[in-house]
């Protein structure tokens, strides 16, 4: 074929010196490119080495390593005397392009050339700001996690060879020996009586409850949650074409004469619900509550998805225990996330359901998590059996349970004027209502202006409430104060 001179190959080939990619690979993959787009056709003859390290103002052997490249990969054919060609019909010509048209081949399409459904209801609600201090809606604090320990527990486990064989595809239902561990685990600490067949383990709470909405949800099934309630759990209910109608809240949780009331006038599908500490008021169920719902959701034949997602801060006293502790009907399907005190890539979520249920959300997990990560189960479950979990969990509540009584204090001392809340007995988060009406959004810019950064998704406004859940779990106490300093700075 033609001159390979006429093909512009300094306009589509751009180095990048700062790139972590060789030059040759640089090369040989703008060269693929070009190939594929049909700006250099199958039967084209490329350059000389010596030729296109000129043009291209490259040592010659880089050209060789990017051809050799090329030839590797079936693109090209060297031909004795004669050159080097892409391979396919020698008859073909090439595409002329504009010497103008200095595209860069590495640009992947705008768009798509087909449509799809889109949907607004997951938007990401989450926000960034690059904010030296950031209120978010009560998280552990990663700096509390021993990094060293957990990689060496983990390390020892990708050595041993008797877990070689685990890595396959055919785990993904999870480890045996994590999930034995967990349920007595569990037994022990939620007065549960379950078994491994009970267990299902996930990778977060939002997946658990994902796959749960899945098997029992259906389009136009109403299910119950709290006037204020989790947003992500929310978007997953709507996805799934579920209808959501809020039930109030009090001091002592969901108003369970309410639940009654609208049992009685239509069907309700399933009840969403964080007992231990409502999110995001953090209040904590009453006893006699929680027995009220087991009995309606018997008699009106409601699901109860219970999620417990921070069952272990507590910091007074013990934990009042779930309601799936005492279901004796298989109507509450319990979800929660286990490792909290942990890193976050050393953390799972779990599933306890009575055995028919979890036939079909295994089939649900083999689809969306084939492989899962037997080799995290495997450190979990060691650090349950040798008591590991209980330590770092000793040790990182004497330090939240610190930072509660100092982020309490502050707002006490700086905001008891300007809001009313209650100490927490448990969790990582505060919740607060504002005394007077303040509009929250603008407070948000205002903070952010001075480096303090508030999410939108812990401001809860409307025409009766101004309210805020204040995680302080990730703050040291100097961290801490320093954002309360600066909350109080922008008030005024």
């Amino acid at each position: 074929m033609g001159s390979p001179v006429s093909v512009p190959y300094e306009s589509f080939v751009q180095i990048d010196r700062e790139s972590a990619t060789a030059v040759y690979i640089q090369i040989a993959n703008q060269l693929v490119n070009a190939i594929q787009r049909g700006y250099v056709v199958p039967g084209t003859r490329l350059p000389g080495t010596r030729q296109l390290s000129e043009l291209l103002r490259l040592h010659r052997n880089t050209i060789v390593a990017a051809y050799e490249e090329l030839d590797a990969q079936g693109w090209v054919e060297s031909r004795p005397n004669k050159g080097t060609y892409v391979i396919g019909n020698p008859e073909a010509r090439p595409r002329k392009i504009r010497e103008s048209a200095a595209v860069p081949l590495v640009q992947y399409p705008a768009s798509t050339g087909f449509s799809f459904d889109k949907s607004s209801l997951l938007d990401n609600p989450f926000e960034h700001a690059a904010c030296d201090y950031i209120f978010n809606d009560g998280t552990p604090d990663i700096r509390l996690t021993q990094i060293a320990q957990l990689s060496s527990l983990y390390s020892a486990n990708m050595k041993r060879k008797s877990n070689h064989r685990k890595l396959g595809y055919f785990n993904h239902d999870g480890s045996e020996f994590f999930k034995r561990n967990l349920s007595n685990y569990l037994n022990v600490t939620r007065g549960l009586h379950i078994s491994p067949n009970n267990l299902l383990i996930t990778r977060s709470t939002e997946m658990s409850v994902y796959i749960t909405a899945e098997i029992l949800l259906s389009k136009g099934d109403m299910v119950l949650v709290g006037a204020l309630s989790y947003f992500s759990v929310n978007m997953i209910f709507q996805k799934s074409g579920a209808r959501i109608m809020p039930v109030p809240i009090d001091d002592e949780g969901i108003d369970v004469d309410a639940v009654r009331e609208i049992c009685s006038r239509q069907t309700i599908r399933m009840l969403y619900i964080t007992p231990h500490h409502h999110y995001p008021t953090t209040v904590t169920l009453s006893a006699q509550r929680r027995l009220a719902l087991l009995n309606l959701s018997a008699e009106f034949g409601f699901i109860i998805l219970e999620d417990d997602y921070d069952y272990d801060f507590h910091y007074e006293k013990s934990p009042v225990l779930p309601l799936a502790s005492a279901d004796k009907n298989g109507m509450v399907v319990y979800i929660g996330a286990f490792g909290k005190s942990l890193a976050p890539g050393f953390r799972t979520g779990f599933i306890v359901a009575p055995e028919n249920l979890m036939v079909e959300m295994r089939k649900h997990l083999g689809i969306i998590d084939r492989q899962g990560d037997i080799l995290m189960e495997q450190v979990l479950g060691e650090m349950i059996e040798e008591g590991q979990i209980h330590r770092y969990l000793k040790k990182s509540l004497k330090v939240y349970h610190e930072r509660r009584d100092h982020f309490t204090a502050l707002l006490e001392q700086h905001l008891g004027d300007y809001l009313d809340f209650q100490q927490p007995s448990g969790g990582l988060a505060v919740w607060t209502e504002w005394k007077q009406p303040i509009n929250l959004f603008q407070l948000a810019k205002e903070c952010a202006k001075n480096n303090l950064f508030i999410p939108k998704t812990l401001l809860y406004q409307h025409r009766q409430l101004s309210g805020m859940r204040l995680g302080f779990g990730h703050m040291t106490l100097k961290e801490a104060t320093e954002s309360i300093e600066i909350l109080r700075y922008c008030l005024h």
